[in-house]
């Protein structure tokens, strides 16, 4: 294989050259920020030095009958959006990642995944666009699809280099760039647990959602339970804020149990009203931000079933603060599981797509910030807001969606000016279409 060159810092900077596909199967964590499992990942190579640029990452379909179709659609995502941004690829880099069930190896894995590398190098050949390297990488090993030299790639595949001793390691390192673990693992801390509180839970959603289901589908209706859900909202994030942030897996069982099955219910009812759901955005940057995040991050594990469509959400919340300060892995994993449960939900896509193309929340952090400030500024504002708590400020919810919309679509139409970060994480491509009424079993306002 050709060597293939990685900048690790802007450009002019000290460079990292991958001489292989073990040094490709090495580097892939670090460019997705983890470990992904059951994944198609495509990264986008420019320039004669093969830096990297643009990435998807999607679920691998099951069926092996959607492989052609999805392939094409990856292809053309990737190929276009570059294209899009001024830079068309001059290569693309395919990585096949699964951890084979029981009774499979991981030789059988990358058999069985042949197929689809081969629909995915031929999508990319009908762009022009040549796949540099196919990667297989499962059960700790690795294969190659395009290299037919046994000697270097032998059948029963190449061992992985052990964590954290590569050249790539070390300069992720210096560089200051984290490996969260699997996207498995990020995944689960936003998933609902599989025990007797999700009975507890559904029950709650029930009784709370027969008062206030019938209030938001009424006008006057739907503007009470937005302020109660916002004013909740702030009591929520005042008690998480008052209790100190540990390891993660007990920050998140210790934040469960502050929040109690009827006041998640009442949230995760309250937030399908978009309106709602778009002044909750406004916590984005700062102290809040913290709290908002851990707050959203229980509220994506309460939406047990038959709720699991209302977790869209709160998912996308988490996934936009997450964007909003700095954190695209995790931005990437909550809204890719907010499309997973709702491809529909338009907020979630637009978000999606921006972060998917390493562009910069500032111009929609910009249109919320002067939302907040012309409502602080109205005449009625004391009025509104003297009994709430400062962390409340700004949550009675003005006709302003297509002011954010505009900037989303604003952030989308160009690409940020700072330098990119080579080593950045990879995405889903987004996906578009509308959203429904709020109602049980996954009927919400529309987004």
């Amino acid at each position: 294989m050709n060597q293939h060159h990685e900048s690790t810092g802007p450009v002019d900077e000290q460079q990292i050259t991958l001489r292989g596909p073990a040094d490709l199967a090495d580097a892939l964590p670090y460019l997705m920020g983890f470990h992904p499992n059951d994944s198609v990942v495509m990264v986008a190579l420019h320039g004669g030095r093969g830096r990297f640029g643009g990435r998807l990452r999607l679920g691998i379909p099951q069926s092996p009958r959607e492989w052609p179709s999805v392939a094409g659609q990856l292809a053309e995502c990737l190929i276009k959006g570059s294209e899009r941004r001024g830079e068309r690829p001059d290569a693309i880099v395919v990585f096949l990642c699964q951890d084979p069930a029981e009774g499979e190896n991981g030789n059988q894995i990358m058999e069985r995944l042949r197929p689809l590398a081969q629909h995915l190098r031929t999508a990319c050949g009908a762009f022009d666009v040549p796949v540099l390297e196919a990667l297989c990488i499962s059960d700790g090993r690795y294969w190659s699809y395009c290299c037919p030299d046994k000697r270097c790639c032998p059948t029963e595949g190449n061992p992985m280099v052990m964590p954290g001793t590569s050249v790539m390691a070390a300069a992720a390192a210096y560089a200051g760039i984290q490996v969260r673990g699997t996207l498995r693992e990020m995944e689960a801390r936003l998933a609902p647990p599989s025990t007797s509180a999700a009975d507890g839970q559904q029950r709650a959603f029930d009784s709370v959602g027969a008062e206030l289901i019938p209030k938001l589908l009424d006008e006057t209706g739907r503007a009470e339970v937005s302020r109660q859900t916002l004013g909740l909202a702030g009591r929520l994030m005042k008690r998480l804020a008052e209790t100190p942030v540990t390891t993660p897996s007990l920050s998140d069982i210790n934040d469960d149990r502050l929040i109690s099955h009827d006041e998640a219910a009442e949230m995760i009812l309250g937030l399908q009203d978009r309106e709602t759901r778009d002044r909750a955005a406004e916590w984005m940057e700062g102290p809040e931000a913290e709290a908002a995040l851990r707050l959203w991050r229980v509220l994506s594990r309460r939406c047990v079933a038959p709720y699991e469509e209302h977790a869209a959400a709160p998912l996308t919340l988490a996934g936009w603060v997450s964007w909003s300060t700095g954190d695209e892995p995790g931005a990437r994993v909550a809204l890719g599981l907010a499309l997973k449960a709702d491809s529909q939900y338009t907020f979630a896509q637009l978000l999606h797509e921006a972060c998917n193309q390493g562009l910069d929340p500032e111009t929609l952090r910009r249109c919320l910030r002067g939302e907040r400030s012309a409502r602080m500024n109205r005449p009625d504002h004391s009025t509104e807001h003297a009994t709430r708590h400062p962390a409340e400020h700004g949550t009675r919810h003005p006709s302003v969606r297509r002011s954010r919309q505009h900037a989303l679509h604003r952030t989308n139409a160009r690409r940020k000016k700072a330098p990119q970060s080579p080593v950045r994480p990879g995405a889903v491509p987004g996906r578009r279409g509308t959203g429904r009424t709020p109602g049980r079993r996954g009927s919400r306002s529309g987004r």
